[in-house]
């Protein structure tokens, strides 16, 4: 039985991860008391411009996990992570199917919406596609479905986690790359790479589209399923609620591949395994607890199974210079000084163009 005091950190941390549930909530909340005036919509954004600047200052967290805790309460928070999420769709289609497109109700909605999408559903699909229980990875490529990215299931796990801070992986950015430019080049070879993946695993990887095997090729299935939700939804609803559902979807891939883009940014390995120094880390409290505990990216590449709750902090992993959120909102606003930062940052640690030949 455990004790008083164990019992009580497990409380303390899960109590923490609760910060994921503001943004799922606040989308929920503003689209099922709308509609709104403009003056009245456009307030809401603020818990997006909080979260930034939270974020930016918020106090480091290194403290580590109680390896003892229990998973279920994390499990059921992921649960309920995805449970909101569908109701935020939901809510989302509805709203704009029956209050028309051109509101300024739906450009907050696709803000928040869009938002929610990448750091609650893709974060939660992050963490499900590494379970090893199928239905938890089966909810990850559903919640990863509605954001119209199934095929990352497969390139993330298969290719990116094998090929990681090296040349031959689409999802590593290269030093001085600038935030655009690997979006554009970053998206269709991810694609590319998975929909190769997969028809290896089937037995050829040059396999024709009207091959049999084609009916087992999960890349495929997933494109399809995932649009015939998206058709469904024009068929039913309207151009508006489609275009909404593509528009949310389109916000959250972007923040996935902001993300994306720093984790790794700058960092080369040769051959060698996998170590804390390969990813870029950041100590934000307000980030470890708000993203399920993405920001522990160096022992995620150690231990992709590892539950988040579980994960460690690494001092020797390069630091970013703010959490997650700032991190993001500097590199689209401003690429320059996050280069400039970043590559700071390279230097002291002597990773990536200023590594030693003796480190390689």
């Amino acid at each position: 039985m455990r004790s008083i005091a164990a019992t009580a950190e497990v409380a303390r941390v899960w109590s923490l991860h609760l910060l994921c549930l503001v943004l799922p909530v606040t989308s929920i909340a503003f689209l099922a008391t709308g509609p709104h005036p403009w003056w009245g919509a456009l307030p809401w954004m603020l818990v997006l411009v909080g979260s930034v600047a939270i974020d930016m200052w918020s106090p480091g967290e290194r403290r580590q996990p109680d390896a003892t805790m229990p998973g279920w309460p994390f499990d059921a928070l992921l649960y309920l992570l995805v449970a909101l999420h569908v109701v935020t769709l939901s809510l989302l289609v509805h709203r704009v199917a029956t209050d028309g497109f051109w509101r300024t109700e739906t450009f907050v909605a696709f803000f928040l919406v869009g938002v929610n999408s990448g750091y609650s559903a893709i974060v939660v699909a992050h963490e499900l596609i590494h379970r090893p229980e199928a239905h938890m990875h089966l909810l990850g490529r559903l919640l990863l479905g509605t954001v119209l990215y199934d095929h990352f299931s497969t390139e993330h796990v298969r290719g990116h986690h094998m090929r990681v801070a090296t040349g031959d992986d689409p999802a590593t950015a290269s030093f001085g790359e600038t935030a655009i430019a690997f979006l554009l080049r970053t998206v269709p070879a991810q694609l590319r790479s998975a929909w190769r993946l997969e028809a290896k695993r089937l037995g050829d990887e040059t396999m024709p589209l009207l091959d049999r095997r084609m009916l087992r090729h999960r890349v495929l299935l997933g494109l399809v399923a995932e649009w015939a939700v998206a058709f469904t939804i024009l068929a039913f609803f309207g151009v508006g609620a489609f275009a909404i559902y593509v528009l949310q979807a389109a916000a959250a891939v972007r923040l996935l591949e902001a993300v994306n883009y720093f984790e790794h940014w700058g960092l080369r390995r040769a051959g060698r395994k996998v170590t804390p120094r390969d990813s870029w880390d950041t100590d934000s409290w307000f980030t470890l607890y708000t993203l399920v505990g993405l920001s522990r990216h160096a022992d995620h590449h150690a231990y992709a199974s590892r539950p988040y709750q579980q994960l460690r902090y690494f001092e020797e992993s390069p630091k970013l210079p703010y959490g997650y959120f700032g991190t993001v909102t500097l590199l689209i606003v401003a690429n320059a000084r996050f280069q400039k930062l970043m590559t700071a940052e390279l230097e002291r640690c002597q990773l990536g163009p200023f590594a030693r030949a003796d480190a390689a």
